[in-house]
């Protein structure tokens, strides 16, 4: 049996999505800055992508930028707001995604801004009154909090952040690659000015996301070398991964409360048939239906001889987990967010991610090759 358990990482592409792909693919192909037919044509489905975008978030089509993917979102958001709006101070917390933890340090270490780490609890959530002596401590700040941690889950208080944000007039940006899609989003109702997206972290494709930026903030291009996206990113558009994108997002939120109830219900499931199988197991970050988001489960096992290979006896068996984040696979380090709360790191724990396409029987599955293992 092949269980893929790893959906926080990348998930499978949607079908609907890849048969709304193929003809910009094969037949609609024309460059969307060419100004003859095969370029106006594709130049106006990305348009209507962006309005599929814009309406689902309730926001304006002229807010929405396209991106290769949510680490040049991040980026983008944090090196340009620094650089255009005088910004000398920035906040963050130790257990971001290395896209905003390592841009923040190289800034940092480039001289351009002061860094200041907020606190979290064991369990990741962030210490507000601390984020608030902070922001009232030093000048305007940028604050980069994720919406939820890709690695145990944990959820922001995203509304009470934006809000303690405004009040200290900071500019507030959030990493959402986790959240966007599988949460509705009114970008009216939360006072953020950056959050962004990856594609395929809800069944679209790789390589395309996009940067949501409010319309009261003016920043400078990072990428140069082009007109396209209204003067902010130069370079041609990935006409058939925005088709893609703008698809998956729409096919989340029409089917948003039934995959919810699924998955949840998947990840509640297997944490007490974790519980009764395996003695002595616990779990990082948060795990109640309210804190923590419901894609998620970090596990971490009681003390084993071969603790270091159950990943690898899991791949073995066919299930495909992951350790952390998918974007440090080629690192020894370990993870820097189960450190990050002071987790006790020599004890394996193995983040199981779930999607509407897992079903109950692969979690057994998986929980039969893990009980086997703990023997």
């Amino acid at each position: 049996m092949k269980v893929y358990l790893d959906n926080a990482a990348t998930t499978r592409l949607d079908e609907k999505v890849f048969e709304t792909m193929v003809p910009y693919m094969l037949e609609e192909y024309g460059n969307p800055s060419s100004i003859h037919a095969f370029g106006r044509k594709t130049r106006s489905a990305i348009e209507v992508a962006r309005k599929t975008v814009a309406k689902l978030l309730n926001v304006s089509p002229a807010e929405i930028f396209f991106t290769s993917g949510g680490t040049e979102a991040d980026n983008m958001a944090i090196n340009q707001s620094i650089d255009s709006l005088g910004i000398t101070h920035a906040i963050t917390s130790k257990i971001e995604h290395h896209a905003v933890e390592h841009t923040l340090q190289i800034l940092e270490k480039a001289g351009k801004i002061k860094l200041s780490w907020v606190n979290v609890d064991e369990k990741g959530n962030v210490d507000l009154n601390h984020l608030e002596e902070l922001l009232k401590t030093n000048e305007r700040s940028l604050v980069s909090l994720m919406h939820a941690n890709n690695e145990i889950g944990t959820l922001l208080p995203f509304e009470r952040v934006g809000e303690i944000c405004e009040k200290y007039d900071a500019v507030f940006h959030s990493d959402t690659v986790q959240t966007m899609g599988h949460y509705p989003m009114d970008l009216q109702k939360i006072k953020v000015h950056f959050v962004t997206c990856a594609a395929h972290k809800f069944h679209g494709p790789k390589g395309v996301g996009f940067l949501y930026i409010k319309h009261n903030i003016k920043i400078k291009p990072m990428i140069h070398g082009g007109a396209q996206e209204r003067n902010m990113r130069g370079g041609t558009e990935c006409t058939q991964g925005i088709i893609g994108l703008a698809k998956a997002l729409e096919i989340c939120y029409e089917e948003m409360d039934e995959h919810i109830a699924h998955i949840q219900g998947l990840k509640n499931y297997m944490k007490g048939a974790l519980e009764k199988a395996i003695p002595g197991i616990e779990f990082n970050g948060e795990t109640g239906n309210e804190n923590s988001l419901y894609t998620v489960l970090n596990c971490r096992f009681p003390a084993h001889p071969d603790a270091e290979m159950m990943l690898f006896n899991l791949d073995i068996a066919g299930v495909a987990a992951s350790g952390g984040s998918a974007c440090s696979s080629g690192s020894n380090q370990g993870s820097h967010v189960l450190r990050g709360i002071g987790t006790d790191t020599s004890r394996a724990s193995i983040r199981f991610s779930f999607c509407k396409y897992n079903t109950k029987e692969e979690v057994d599955y998986t929980i039969e090759k893990l009980k086997a293992m703990m023997v």
